[in-house]
């Protein structure tokens, strides 16, 4: 099968991870990268060999010899590129969000089907093997009923001056909620604050509820002390936790749960106890994350398959972003 000719747009704090993905992949060839900055593209194309540098996007969108797009860029300017890319034939990875707007995302999921390309957004949380466990838990039933989730996405920057917190962090927790759920949320709350920037929320704390009842927190900064990477699952039975920067395993399991017991001193009372039990720490196999996003892109493209980080998928995600968004801008 010959390999896949792609063209990488934006070579800034991503892109240079998706140039050395499919760069080094055994079924693809890296044509062409596009940036503004000449020097970004002087020390892309001096670190790979026959790769060509340009800083003009429609040569990377409608060229002739690439096969596939992939777009790193500022989220403002991935709707024009990603249209662009779908209209002269090209399939596309772009990095999440998909857009800014539910309305541009829902666009460019429909080009994409009339065009008969593969569109695909860069959750690459949904590769992530700490979360496919945790998804495999989950509808293995190992926690039980799942009462509430718990994620916590802080570092001390980098701060970004084109979108705020939610759009930048939050869009990963809201790919995983979603994934880890089988759905979206119907309700939707938030609180955040604009220390650093005015207009840009730079700390925020997300409550949602998903179906069946399910609620869901995320805490998402860019000021803090520390850099977390963790969600907590709290169900009737077990409880289990992932944290990406663990040393020993990414996935706990907490035999720990709450008891109800008839108390016959009242009719219909009850008296709860807390039981505790073993931590279990399941293997999980490592692999980066990124390899296997670039892996399932590859397949879909040869194989003109739905890619799981789909445009409806990502739709939705922007769809919840925006609404986020205008809780917060009324807030201001």
């Amino acid at each position: 099968m010959e390999r896949i000719r792609i063209g990488v747009i934006g070579c800034g704090q991503w892109g240079p991870n998706q140039i050395r993905s499919f760069f080094f992949h055994p079924r693809t060839q890296v044509v062409r990268v596009c940036d503004k900055d000449a020097s970004r593209l002087t020390a892309i194309t001096g670190l790979y060999p026959g790769v060509a540098g340009t800083q003009d996007s429609a040569e990377v969108t409608r060229a002739a010899d690439i096969d596939a797009v992939v777009i790193t860029t500022p989220v403002s300017t991935h709707y024009a590129l990603a249209k662009d890319a779908l209209e002269n034939g090209k399939d596309v990875l772009c990095e999440k969000p998909l857009t800014l707007r539910a309305s541009e995302a829902r666009q460019l999921a429909e080009l994409a089907r009339s065009k008969g390309r593969v569109l695909m957004v860069g959750h690459v949380f949904l590769f992530n093997p700490g979360i496919l466990k945790l998804k495999e838990l989950i509808d293995q039933r190992a926690a039980g009923q799942v009462y509430y989730l718990h994620a916590e996405r802080t570092n001390l920057g980098p701060v970004r001056n084109d979108t705020n917190a939610v759009y930048d962090l939050a869009s990963h927790d809201l790919s995983i909620f979603n994934y880890l759920l089988g759905g979206r949320p119907r309700v939707i709350s938030a609180h955040g604050r604009c220390f650093l920037q005015k207009g840009i929320e730079d700390v925020a704390f997300v409550s949602l509820e998903y179906p069946g009842g399910v609620l869901a927190h995320i805490h998402v900064s860019w000021l803090d002390p520390k850099k977390i990477r963790q969600i907590t699952v709290v169900g009737q039975d077990k409880m289990i936790t992932w944290d990406d920067l663990s040393l020993t395993g990414p996935v706990e399991v907490y035999a720990k749960h709450v008891e109800r017991y008839p108390n016959f001193r009242g009719f219909g009372e009850f008296y709860l106890s807390v039981k505790e039990g073993e931590v279990l720490i399941p293997h999980v196999k490592h692999v980066e994350p990124l390899r296997q996003q670039a892996d399932h892109f590859v397949t879909c493209v040869q194989e003109r398959k739905r890619p799981l980080a789909d445009a409806d998928s990502a739709a939705e995600i922007v769809e919840t972003l925006e609404e986020i968004e205008r809780i917060l801008a009324g807030a201001r």
